[in-house]
């Protein structure tokens, strides 16, 4: 049986560039729904996550890394390499025509196995069940987005294919073992195995009726029981690579995809669906889940690098990375040329993986429903000229005005042309 894989980056690094006799296998891992606040790596202590806290002790933690406020953009940016008001894909839909330039075919053309397991949502698999074959996945296990459920009982079509064999299975435990599967097919590498987690988003709300509970459950699990299940199941795909002898070849990178959500499905009454609020603590601090929003809670989120003997370890860096950066991160690790025709936005941070060198990004960008920032580790600003200091206001409760600090105008400043570099105020298309 195909079992899905949790998404591990290798690396190995020489000065002054990155470079290796084999390229690395590479595990990426983006959970879905998961703010920082919700790591206790991060100060989190709502949640018991010591498998991910593990991989920070024993890696390297970044501190500033923004994704798009919900999932379908982060997506589509992480896939391409470049943001998504440059396409005019609806929601749910993917900019196919540009299918070449992305993750999958560049890793191919780099000479890895390539998988992905758990969720897609960059289109509707009954519709197109080889939308993963043509992004460049050879194997796929990926639930149906908006047909059946995700977690008890779950509808997922394998490489083109619904499975008949997982009624009494537990979704995300499915997609693990998929790409535990890949990676052992796979051990002489290099191998790219991409795990999308179905974690810790709630149950689907669009179809005809409820879909079921766990066994013996009369209610969905909530936030909490999901968090525990991701970072089990992150850390089975550790023990995977242990097990198997791959550790220290495997590059690990772990990210999610926005913030935690505000409320999460908790339970049916009267037939109908009801939500409880999702509100995470961070020290001292009671945190509501921001997703949806372009706060920090709703796009600072994790980022955690680890390889044994190759990432520094126990290293905290607050460089910029933004969703762009994962695709020529990946193309640099994997020593595979970006076409020259492609106008990626995206920097490698694969430099950032040694302890002497430092990021080239020095803005980071979001967008949401026609509203976007630039910002850096400081200052932020709005598409609409709001303008923040989120050190000191991280909720965003003071816009800087006209008579800011000189600090403030500089930044102002810079930060208006990074605006004007991206293009957003005359070639958006979404």
């Amino acid at each position: 049986m195909y079992r899905p894989v949790l998404c591990l980056l290798l690396l190995t690094f020489t000065s002054p560039a990155y470079a290796a006799d084999q390229p690395p296998n590479i595990l990426l891992i983006m959970a879905d729904d998961v703010g920082v606040e919700c790591l206790g790596c991060y100060g989190g202590t709502s949640y018991p996550t010591p498998r991910l806290d593990r991989l920070a002790e024993t890696g390297t933690r970044f501190t500033h890394c923004y994704s798009m406020a919900v999932c379908h953009p982060t997506r589509i940016t992480l896939m391409t390499g470049r943001y998504p008001f440059r396409f005019a894909a609806r929601w749910g839909d993917f900019p196919n025509d540009v299918a070449p330039s992305t993750i999958g075919p560049l890793m191919q053309q780099a000479g890895y196995a390539t998988a992905v397991a758990g969720k897609w949502q960059i289109a509707q698999l009954r519709d197109n069940p080889q939308h993963p074959r043509q992004l460049g996945f050879e194997e796929s296990s990926l639930f149906g987005w908006h047909e059946g459920p995700r977690y008890w009982q779950p509808l997922i079509w394998q490489n083109g294919r619904i499975r008949d064999d997982v009624a009494d299975r537990y979704g995300p435990d499915v997609y693990a073992d998929v790409l535990i599967d890949f990676m052992e097919q796979h051990r002489d590498g290099p191998f790219f195995a991409y795990f999308p987690m179905a974690l810790c988003h709630d149950v689907t709300d669009d179809l005809d009726a409820p879909v079921p509970f766990a066994p013996g459950k009369d209610r969905y699990e909530s936030y909490a029981e999901m968090m525990a299940h991701m970072d089990r199941i992150v850390g089975r795909l550790v023990d995977a690579l242990d097990r198997l002898d791959l550790r220290d070849e495997t590059l690990i990178i772990f990210t999610t995809d926005n913030g935690t959500a505000s409320r999460s499905i908790a339970g049916v009454r009267d037939g109908k669906l009801y939500r409880e609020p999702v509100v995470s603590r961070r020290g001292d601090e009671e945190i509501p889940g921001g997703k949806g929003t372009l706060r920090d809670t709703g796009t600072n989120v994790p980022l955690i690098v680890n390889r044994p003997g190759h990432v520094p370890a126990g290293v905290v860096r607050n460089d910029l990375v933004d969703f762009s950066d994962f695709l020529p991160t990946l193309a640099e690790i994997a020593s595979v040329t970006l076409p020259e025709d492609v106008p990626y936005d995206g920097h490698s941070f694969a430099a950032c993986l040694q302890e002497d060198r430092q990021g080239t990004r020095t803005w980071a960008f979001a967008e949401h429903k026609g509203k976007a920032f630039v910002r850096n580790r400081r200052f932020k600003l709005y598409n609409d000229g709001r303008f923040y200091d989120v050190q000191a206001d991280p909720r965003e409760r003071r816009p800087i005005e006209d008579d800011a600090s000189p600090q403030a105008r500089q930044a102002r400043q810079q930060l208006q042309a990074a605006f004007e570099s991206t293009g957003w105020f005359e070639n958006r298309k979404n």
